[in-house]
């Protein structure tokens, strides 16, 4: 698997080379902050980007409609999840925690969690204003699990890794879960040949491992294979029982694994895990980095339509073949799947995805810039800067979730209203 110091080296925005693959398939699917560790701190960012005129449609390259933030933090932030109306939580090195309500004009300091001052937090999922939980990347015990339901004015560990050579990757929580059964999972490279799992299915209160009952039901790893915990978007759930998919890079190969409760080819009762290999280079610091999900049937793991990205962080500036995989397969076993390859890849390494339903636009972003798609992962084609913006307005990303992006140094940007409109 990716070294330690291969993968913190992908998570400071080394440099890569680029891969996304678009993953149609079916079936159910800093550095220190200087506030005070025990009091909330608001800060107000100068908005450094003005509005663009310009429109995405139907162009070679696009322009970019990021405006820059400013959280006065110096912090690496890897984690940002946005729930919309204004609210969103962002993670980082040095314990790092910050929280907008207003989209970003204010972005607040959270109290650090109790011995978390030296914790590099890469995942953080939140599911109000109030209440988050927050993972932590790192070997043995520096993977943690923090929660606060106070508007992080207080934590509280509820999980630490037992395992002395694990390494927690990503944290994800099923956005269709029911408010009484909210299904989680934790995600980290393999312990003993296999893929460590967690699962909660009370919104991250308690945590156990998923527990295989026959070979079918573990995550079998390959040798050297791992997940690269760049933007904690190596993985995604969706259904009804908490299934997930997540992808994988590393000596050992890309792929995409995917664990599931039932065969749609035979309609008999399945469950346990199924993988497919991606066509994507990979090394020590290369392969699968991100994956999205766009659904198309409500139920299982593989009714949606997924875009993988990667590449590889030491070589940020290379692109590389895409893949499309249509949702639509006349046959739809893991082992029939036809893959598609782009006509015009990314333009670098890309360690996150995701999709915008109101334009039914793909963006990915990247140390080296943005790249959006409209075909499904085709084309992609550049989002660069507008002749009023910033001149890497487009650049410095690590993790994505609109209209947010962020990246090291404290950089954080939020993507304008209609910046992906085609023009009409």
């Amino acid at each position: 698997m990716p070294t330690l110091g291969a993968k913190k080296c992908a998570e400071d925005g080394a440099p890569n080379f680029a891969v996304a693959l678009a993953f149609l398939v079916v079936t159910p699917v800093g550095n220190l902050l200087h506030p005070s560790r025990h009091n909330s701190t608001i800060y107000t960012p100068p908005m450094r980007v003005p509005l663009l005129l310009t429109t995405l449609a139907f162009a070679t390259a696009a322009h970019a409609q990021w405006t820059l933030q400013d959280a006065h933090t110096t912090a690496s932030l890897r984690g940002i999840h946005s729930l919309g109306h204004g609210i969103a939580w962002a993670s980082g090195t040095e314990g790092t925690i910050l929280r907008t309500e207003d989209n970003g004009t204010h972005w607040q300091h959270c109290t650090i969690p109790p011995n978390a001052e030296h914790l590099d937090f890469r995942g953080i999922q939140a599911f109000d204003n109030k209440t988050a939980i927050v993972m932590s990347s790192g070997k043995g015990d520096l993977s943690r699990l923090y929660q606060t339901t106070d508007g992080c004015q207080t934590w509280t560990l509820v999980l630490t890794n037992p395992d002395p050579e694990g390494f927690w990757d990503a944290l994800t929580f099923d956005p269709g879960s029911k408010p009484k059964y909210v299904y989680g999972m934790l995600v980290g490279d393999p312990v003993n040949g296999n893929f460590v799992i967690y699962r909660t299915t009370d919104q991250g209160n308690t945590w156990q491992p998923l527990a295989p009952t026959t070979k079918q039901h573990l995550a079998v790893s390959q040798k050297d294979e791992s997940l690269f915990a760049a933007s904690n978007s190596a993985a995604v759930m969706s259904g009804p029982h908490g299934q997930i998919a997540f992808v994988t890079g590393g000596n050992g190969g890309a792929r995409f694994i995917f664990y599931q409760h039932h065969d749609p080819c035979d309609c008999k009762p399945s469950e346990g895990f199924s993988d497919i290999k991606l066509p994507i280079a990979s090394s020590e610091s290369a392969g699968a980095f991100s994956i999205a999900r766009r659904q198309t049937i409500k139920g299982y793991i593989l009714d949606a339509d997924f875009m993988v990205v990667g590449g590889d962080y030491r070589r940020p500036d290379s692109p590389s073949a895409s893949v499309f995989v249509p949702h639509r397969a006349p046959i739809i076993t893991s082992l029939s799947r036809r893959a598609i390859p782009s006509l015009t890849p990314p333009h670098g390494y890309r360690s996150a995805v995701a999709y915008d339903t109101s334009t039914k636009t793909w963006i990915t972003v990247g140390p080296n810039g943005t790249d959006i798609s409209t075909d499904d992962g085709r084309n992609w084609r550049a989002l660069t800067p507008g002749p009023s913006d910033a001149p890497d307005a487009d650049k410095n990303w690590n993790a994505l979730s609109l209209p947010f992006a962020v990246g090291p140094h404290g950089r954080i940007g939020f993507l304008r209203d209609n910046a992906l409109a085609p023009h009409k």
